[in-house]
């Protein structure tokens, strides 16, 4: 990356128009309006002058070369314009012409050419189809949007890059109605060459930035957003990332259930809980929490106190905190106590905390609550709500006063108030402010959130070791039998079976187990067999086996599967059946779904995924995000479960895709049955589906 990227001395524009109203013209006025020092060279040969600035008919007959250029002509224009400033040794270029890989495979074609020509030749380029990008802090806007002409710009410690325009410059008008300041914002069309992740390390290196918001459609170069990930954290700077349109699938088996769930979409969540970023799942999510961000105060364990002069915000910010699962604080009996020596008799000393309408025409109460407060150790985090305030309330005091308990104390606040003339005290004191206790809610259950999952963040990784696993020569989907064993020789625990090729032998199987049993079709070629009718259940007698043997074997012939054979395996109740798969995903490489399982795992989805490979300390955290995790630690009479051994299993599952990344398409381990604490887990059911290796014939 070109140090010149965001502070070039000189910019030469080509395609420059008088108008700062067409695309050609407004980067020229903007530069000009937001105090640009560096030199602007307007390119046009129809003009000697441009926006009181002299014109050339040429680049070379500027000079001199420019550090960047702006291209803002049309189709093989644009072409040409590139080849000229790649040739003449220009830095950067800007390529704001569209026609090219956005219209289809001409355009692609066009696009890549152009693209290989500019970096044989050492010049970067962001676009085509770009809107530009922008450095507020030195007036180098290099864009072309209308929202700075409605929208004035303001330096700040913020950082926005985007694939699309309209989706930098919406946070950006929201940010900004927030009084908060933008430094860099990105916009970058096409990612044809410096996309949005080196474009997210590039502004993650400036000290000056504590906050960087991206969106994405696509992600390539994710190696690009983990480095900036790290730079970021490395001088208390988070990234939040907001990834629209449809999910993508990963290369996964029609097979495979793993495979269909977890997705593309899911692998990227994965990745980013990896790396320490927080996504957000809607425009507002991604800039709501902004300002908690900026003050980087610590959150200690998320417990938060709600106080107000209102019972029903305090009854709604209960819910709310509830819903998101942000843990309200449990005051100590010493707290209370005082609190009752401060607040009004028929007042309740509880969180969330009423301190009535008393509140008006009190200066004295509020600041010797939040002083009470200060030295209550579960009180990490502060919501002050103000429903209604007017006559009577002394808002600046009360802002005062919230403004010194969090600069003091250095605890997380928020205020909620309808009232715009109330916020705006408050934000005028640094206080990040909300309109309603919902969104203070959300936003300090995300700020808490990303902190506490950037200090999981491990610098050193889990090294995979597998020992080396005898492969089946064939590609494609293997047998029950097959896929236990290719499991078996991974570390993870399977049950005990038989393959049989008759029902006399499966009858003959039966005898070596105890009592029930369980009997199975097992083929490749009929992968699911709930639903084909090809699982007997709790099979007591020789009879029971024989008969259900012969019914798996006929269905077969009907299907006319002529590999079918019958498992027979003990039958295993645990005291709850889990599930564990992998699935390949071409960006992101192998990536672990764990969850609920049974038959409708695909129906209840409360399952989760990590990259591979990771520890056992990583899943059992993840683990405790499921749902069902209230369960896991027993519940009236049923025991506790062996996680410990679930998390071996998985880390042990993670670690063999790892080193056999290129012979896997996916795996389903459905169910993993779970014993109680202490006596482990058993992989009853497996598919695992693999390609041909690079030493097969």
């Amino acid at each position: 990356m070109k140090s010149s990227l965001f502070e070039p001395s000189s910019v030469a524009v080509i395609g420059a128009s008088d108008n700062p109203n067409k695309v050609g013209g407004r980067p020229i006025h903007y530069m000009t309006k937001f105090g640009f020092a560096g030199d602007v060279f307007p390119v046009n040969p129809a003009r000697t002058e441009i926006q009181g600035r002299r014109a050339y008919p040429a680049l070379a007959n500027i000079g001199r070369v420019p550090d960047t250029a702006i291209i803002a002509v049309a189709g093989d224009d644009a072409v040409r314009a590139v080849q000229e400033c790649a040739d003449a040794g220009v830095a950067n270029a800007v390529v704001m012409s569209s026609g090219f890989a956005e219209t289809g495979d001409q355009g692609r074609v066009a696009q890549h050419q152009m693209v290989e020509y500019a970096k044989a030749r050492g010049m970067r380029i962001i676009g085509p189809n770009a809107q530009g990008i922008a450095n507020f802090s030195n007036g180098a806007v290099l864009n072309f949007s209308t929202m700075f002409m409605e929208v004035e710009p303001q330096d700040g410690p913020i950082a926005i890059v985007s694939q699309s325009g309209a989706a930098s410059v919406m946070p950006y008008a929201l940010l900004r109605e927030m009084g908060l300041g933008v430094r860099y914002l990105c916009a970058t069309g096409n990612d044809a060459d410096m996309d949005v992740p080196e474009l997210t390390r590039a502004v993650a290196a400036d000290p000056g930035i504590k906050l960087i918001l991206v969106y994405i459609e696509s992600l390539l170069r994710p190696d690009f957003l983990a480095e900036a990930a790290d730079i970021a954290r490395s001088h208390g700077a988070s990234i939040v990332l907001l990834k629209g349109g449809s999910s993508l699938k990963g290369a996964a088996a029609a097979a495979s259930h793993t495979g269909a769930m977890i997705g593309h979409d899911g692998a990227l969540d994965a990745f980013l809980v990896r790396h320490g970023i927080w996504r957000a799942h809607s425009l507002q999510e991604i800039v709501t929490a902004a300002p908690l961000y900026l003050r980087d105060a610590k959150c200690g364990e998320r417990r938060t106190v709600v106080l107000s002069h209102s019972g029903a915000v305090g009854v709604m910010s209960a819910d709310a905190a509830e819903q998101v699962g942000l843990p309200l604080a449990d005051l100590s009996a010493h707290t209370r106590e005082r609190l009752r020596e401060t607040l009004p008799g028929f007042a309740t000393p509880s969180n969330p905390l009423d301190l009535t309408a008393a509140l008006m025409g009190n200066d004295g109460m509020f600041p010797s609550v939040l002083d009470i407060l200060a030295k209550e150790e579960q009180a990490d985090m502060l919501l002050v709500g103000i429903p209604v305030a007017g006559p009577g309330y002394d808002v600046p005091a009360l802002a005062r006063a919230t403004a010194e308990f969090a600069k003091q104390y250095d605890k997380p606040v928020a205020l909620s108030a309808p009232q715009p003339s109330v916020r705006q005290a408050f934000q005028a004191h640094g206080i990040p402010v909300f309109r309603t206790e919902r969104e203070a809610i959300g936003a300090l259950h995300q700020y808490a959130s990303h902190q506490a999952m950037m200090k999981k963040v491990n610098d050193v990784r889990v090294q995979a070791r597998v020992s080396d696993i005898h492969f089946p020569g064939a590609a494609g989907t293997l047998a029950e039998a097959e896929s236990l064993s290719l499991l078996r020789q991974a570390g993870i625990p399977v049950i005990s079976h038989v393959i049989c090729g008759s029902e006399d032998e499966a009858k003959a199987a039966f005898l070596n187990f105890d009592r029930p049993v369980v009997v199975k079709g097992c083929a490749a070629a009929v992968p699911h067999k709930s639903e084909h009718g090809l699982v007997h259940l709790n099979l007591k007698t020789s009879h029971d086996v024989h008969r259900a043997a012969r019914a798996c074997l006929d269905s077969f012939k009907a299907m006319g599967c002529e590999d079918g054979k019958v498992l027979v395996a003990p039958m295993v109740r645990g005291v709850h059946e889990l599930m564990l798969g992998v699935t390949i995903d071409p960006v992101f490489g192998p990536v672990v779904m764990m969850g609920e399982g049974g038959t409708l795992v695909e129906v209840r989805r409360d399952v989760i995924s990590l990259l591979a490979p990771f520890s056992s300390a990583d899943v059992l955290e993840a683990l405790h995000r499921l749902r069902i995790s209230p369960l896991f630690h027993g519940y009236r009479d049923r025991p506790a479960l062996d996680l410990a051994a679930f998390a071996d299993a998985a880390v042990k599952l993670g670690d063999f895709a790892c080193r056999y990344r290129d012979r896997l398409c996916s795996i389903d381990i459905n169910p993993v049955m779970v014993l109680a604490r202490g006596e482990g887990v058993l992989a009853v059911d497996a598919v695992v589906e693999i390609t041909r290796g690079n030493n097969d014939e």
